[in-house]
C-alpha cells in the first residue's frame, strides 16, 4: 500500500529532476553560443580595424554585450527555478497530506468497523442467551443492562458520526436557550457515568447556579466526548477531575486527567478529523478520532475556545473557555 501511494510522488520527483536537468543543459548552450559568437566578432573586429584603440573599443563593446546576455540567462534561469521549486513545494505538500488524510480515513474506516461489530455483537450474544436458556431474574437483568449499554454505546458511536457529516455539510444551526449550566452538568454527568462505566475515579467540583446560555442538545456531545476521551486514555484508579466554574463574563468547563498525556507537537493536530496520537500506547486503545474534531467545533460554535494543558505530574488537562 505504502508502494503504490509513493509512485505518484516518486514519478512526479523523476519528472522535476528532467526539467530541472534540461534547464542546466539548454542553460549551458546559450552561454557557450553566446561566447562562439563573442569570439567571431572578435576576430571580424581585428580583420575590419586596423586601428590598435578601435579594436579594444570595439572588443570591450562585444564583451559588454556578452556580459549583458550572460545576465539575461541567469536571471530568467533563477525565476524558472523559484517558479519550479515553488511549485514542487506546493505539489509535494499536497500530496503529503493527501496521502495523511487517506491513510487516517483507512484508520478510521477500519476503527468504526470494529466498534460497530463489538456491540452488535454483544448486543446479539445477550438476547440469544436470554432466548436459549432458561435464567435467573438477576442474570437476566445482568445481560439486559450490559445489552442496554452496548446499545447505547452504539447509539453514541452513531451519533458523532451523523454529527461529523453534519458539520462536514455546513448543515449546523444552533438553537441557544439559557439553563442552569450547574444543574445541566451534574443530570448530564450522570448518565455519562452510567453509560461508560468507568473504573476511574471521578471528581466534581461544579460551581452551583451558574446560568448560561447553550444548545442543550448539541452541548452534551462536548461533555460525552471530553469525558470518554479521559477514561480511555487513563489507567485504572487514577483520579478524573471535572470542574466547572464562572469566570469574568463566561464559564470554564475543565476535564483533567492522569493518562498519558500528550506530546508537545501533537497538540494542535489532535482536533484535526480522523487524527488519532501515533503512539503504541495509544493505538491499542478505541477511538475513531471524531471525538475532539466535533467538540472543538461545538465550543466554538458556542463562541468559545478549547485549550489543552498538561496535568501535573502527568495526564491532560482539556479546558473549555465559553464566552458570555
Amino acid at each position: 500500500m505504502q508502494s503504490k501511494n509513493s509512485r505518484p510522488l516518486l514519478l512526479f520527483y523523476i519528472l522535476v529532476t528532467y526539467v530541472l536537468i534540461q534547464f542546466v543543459w539548454w542553460s549551458y548552450l546559450l552561454i557557450k553560443q553566446n561566447n562562439e559568437v563573442y569570439q567571431l566578432k572578435s576576430e571580424i573586429n581585428l580583420l575590419h580595424h586596423e586601428d590598435p584603440q578601435l579594436v579594444i573599443e570595439k572588443g570591450n563593446e562585444l564583451e559588454k554585450k556578452l556580459h549583458g546576455r550572460w545576465m539575461m540567462i541567469a536571471g530568467e534561469g533563477m525565476v524558472f527555478v523559484l517558479l519550479i521549486a515553488f511549485a514542487f513545494v506546493r505539489v509535494r505538500n499536497t500530496f503529503n497530506k493527501e496521502a495523511e488524510l487517506a491513510a487516517q480515513q483507512k484508520n478510521f474506516l477500519l476503527s468504526v468497523t470494529h466498534e460497530l461489530k463489538s456491540p452488535i455483537a454483544s448486543v446479539k450474544l445477550a438476547l440469544e442467551t436470554l432466548l436459549k436458556r432458561d435464567l435467573e431474574k438477576e442474570k437476566q437483568k445482568e445481560l439486559l443492562s450490559n445489552a442496554a449499554g452496548d446499545a447505547d454505546r452504539l447509539n453514541k458511536l452513531v451519533e458523532n458520526i451523523l454529527l461529523a457529516a453534519r458539520i462536514d455539510n455546513s448543515a449546523f444551526e444552533l438553537h441557544r436557550e439559557n439553563v442552569n449550566l450547574s444543574e445541566y452538568m451534574e443530570e448530564g454527568m450522570k448518565q455519562t457515568i452510567r453509560l461508560f462505566s468507568p473504573a476511574q475515579k471521578i471528581v466534581f467540583d461544579i460551581q452551583p447556579n451558574i446560568l448560561f446560555n447553550i444548545d442543550k442538545t448539541i452541548f452534551p456531545s462536548i461533555i460525552l466526548n471530553l469525558f470518554e476521551n479521559a477514561v480511555k486514555y487513563s489507567p485504572e484508579n487514577s483520579i478524573i477531575k471535572i470542574i466547572l466554574k464562572e469566570e469574568g463574563n463566561g464559564v470554564v468547563l475543565s476535564v483533567s486527567d492522569e493518562g498519558v498525556g500528550i506530546p508537545e507537537d501533537e497538540k494542535r493536530k489532535i482536533f484535526g478529523k480522523f487524527y488519532r496520537v501515533g503512539s503504541e500506547e495509544i493505538r491499542k486503545t478505541k477511538g475513531t478520532g471524531l471525538g475532539l474534531y466535533i467538540v472543538k467545533y461545538l465550543v466554538e460554535k458556542h463562541n468559545g475556545t478549547i485549550l489543552v494543558k498538561d496535568n501535573s505530574p502527568r495526564g491532560s488537562i482539556f479546558e473549555v473557555i465559553l464566552n458570555g
